[in-house]
């Protein structure tokens, strides 16, 4: 997969940079190590990034506009994390439910 990353701030999120992800819990929920992924994974869907979290699971949280088909976006609590990221080709582990 495309792994990208994202902050909280406006820079990343526009006009919806209010702490609360698409799935209504706030930016700090588990830790805040969660990924942003589209529609086919459903929210609480769990996913092992290599690289973020220490590889262990963290849930699908939120929704991005450019998230689409093969792509998750990583959440980091800062804009210098999240550009520190950058975009990385990974071989996600989607956990089934």
């Amino acid at each position: 997969m495309t792994v990208t990353a994202y902050c909280p701030c406006k820079l990343c999120c526009g006009r919806l940079s209010n702490g609360v992800t698409a799935s209504g819990k706030g930016v700090s929920a588990n830790g805040g190590c969660f990924v942003a992924a589209d529609a086919s994974l459903p929210f609480g869907s769990r996913v092992s990034v290599p690289g973020y979290h220490q590889a262990m699971t963290v849930p699908v949280l939120d929704r991005g506009g450019k998230i689409k088909g093969h792509r998750l976006d990583v959440f980091f609590p800062s804009h210098f994390q999240a550009i520190q990221w950058g975009t990385r080709q990974l071989a996600v582990q989607v956990q089934s439910r």
